[in-house]
């Protein structure tokens, strides 16, 4: 192939013209029959509302579905401050804010089914919820929207529901960071913001075959070619072992890192904490349907830490273990999907209801 020329000339030559226009027509189809379906369409998420907390823009619309067969199909809004939220969000000192990841946002479920509408039910009261869920964020990142939530609406009570790495994830590089980090090595605080889309971005995020390639199949080119390079190449040695499923042992270097990350976090909300903070911290759900009650240090020492701090820490494991010997129903959206389903958010926000009335 000659490297001189463009791409998109080789791409004529080399391709025959009646090939050249089926190949184009099949891309057209494909194209117009995805934007009569349900497909996924872009966030457009960025830093709209402060410089370390990404949303996406205030009162966008936008559509959601799970896997290939457009599973749980919703279209979603956001409030007046780029969250998913029934309500728009107001100074309110009476205001819970309710602070998580997608497990908040919930937008694979029905809006009165979401963590933040069965927490007010819940309450049985006029306190409104403020759902600031934001997914592929951590630890360090909550932290940031209480913040926000404090300064900004005068709110005193916190509700986190945390899924069970949002510590390990605050490790710079982790993949699910809108904001602050800390570096896992050296354990310095430091940040990293979303990059800002490029042009191709851009203009992919207007295409429903692309939307649907990269969000509803996930393809992964770098994924893909390392899988092709790998496969390719001999194997050399012997195959290691298959998982227990049992919680694989932390060392004590690793603890001492989770620990910081926790102490970190605190040191930086307690400006803000003049009300209840009540943390919802989500189970192993696999371990609990198979029986296994193998303890998670990483687990119990967080959980230490936050209650030595005054934080009322919900432990949904053992709320968890008692719903599976009344019921065989599993509380995840399904095998596809580990997200807590409607029961399961039942359980854990009446929990939080009843820490954030209690006297």
């Amino acid at each position: 192939m000659d490297v001189q020329r463009p791409l998109a000339v080789q791409f004529q030559f080399a391709v025959p013209g009646r090939q050249r226009q089926r190949f184009l027509a099949a891309l057209l189809g494909s194209e117009l029959l995805l934007r009569l379906l349900p497909v996924s369409t872009a966030t457009q998420n960025g830093y709209y509302i402060d410089p370390l907390i990404g949303t996406v823009p205030p009162q966008h619309q936008w559509q959601v579905a799970t896997g290939w067969d457009l599973r749980n199909a919703r279209s979603l809004r956001a409030n007046n401050f780029g969250f998913v939220a029934d309500q728009d969000f107001k100074p309110d000192a009476s205001a819970v804010a309710l602070i998580g990841d997608s497990f908040v946002e919930a937008s694979m479920l029905d809006p009165r089914d979401r963590p933040a509408a069965q927490l007010e039910r819940a309450l049985a009261s006029s306190r409104p919820v403020y759902a600031m869920g934001a997914p592929g964020t951590a630890l360090l990142d909550y932290a940031e929207r209480i913040r926000f939530a404090h300064e900004k609406w005068g709110v005193r009570d916190f509700v986190i529901l945390m899924e069970r790495f949002d510590v390990r994830q605050s490790f710079c590089g982790s993949g699910n960071i809108s904001g602050p980090c800390v570096e896992r090595g050296t354990l310095a605080p430091s940040e990293q913001l979303q990059a800002p889309p490029g042009p191709l971005k851009r203009v992919l995020r207007h295409s429903a075959l692309a939307q649907y390639v990269f969000r509803q199949i996930k393809l992964d080119p770098a994924r893909l070619w390392s899988q092709i390079v790998n496969q390719a190449r001999p194997e050399t040695g012997p195959k290691p072992p298959a998982t227990t499923g049992q919680p694989a042992a932390v060392s004590d270097e690793t603890l001492r890192a989770l620990a910081f990350v926790t102490d970190t976090f605190f040191k930086r909300i307690e400006p803000y904490r003049t009300g209840k903070l009540v943390v919802v911290l989500d189970s192993d759900r696999s371990r609990i349907y198979r029986g296994d009650d193998t303890a998670d240090a990483a687990r119990r020492q967080f959980i230490e830490k936050a209650r030595a701090a005054g934080a009322l820490v919900i432990d949904t494991e053992p709320l968890f273990r008692e719903q599976m010997t009344r019921s065989e129903l599993k509380l995840d959206v399904g095998p596809y999907d580990t997200h807590l389903n409607p029961l399961g958010l039942r359980i854990a926000m009446t929990a939080a209801a009843r820490a954030l009335m209690a006297q």
